[in-house]
């Protein structure tokens, strides 16, 4: 995904750092991450507080094949709802969980 089109939904938090990891990118403010960008997909940073926020809007987990465990491994890491991608507004209420999320796992 262009970077541009990146910050352009992140626009309502203000400016991100974008830098490539893990075959995909890492979305920053303020020095924390908060999303990741893999295959082409946004994915939003969540917590025990916000993910039944995630769930409940019909957003999915990101889960990979862990090599070492060889079983799946969750990640605290969830798509954006599908109503928000064609809702500014929407949108941004769900930055602004994936910032809360990330500004928790700092404490």
């Amino acid at each position: 995904m262009d970077n541009d089109v990146i910050r352009e939904m992140f626009d309502s938090l203000g400016e991100v750092t974008i830098k490539r990891m893990f075959g995909g990118k890492g979305i920053y403010h303020g020095g924390r991450i908060l999303a990741l960008e893999v295959g082409g997909e946004i994915l939003l940073k969540a917590d025990a507080e916000s993910a039944p926020a995630f769930r409940d809007a019909g957003a999915r987990q990101w889960v990979y094949e862990g090599k070492a465990r060889a079983r799946p491994v969750a990640m605290p890491y969830w798509s954006i709802p599908d109503a928000a991608l064609d809702d500014p507004e929407d949108l941004a209420t769900w930055v602004a969980l994936a910032w809360a999320a990330a500004l928790r796992a700092t404490r």
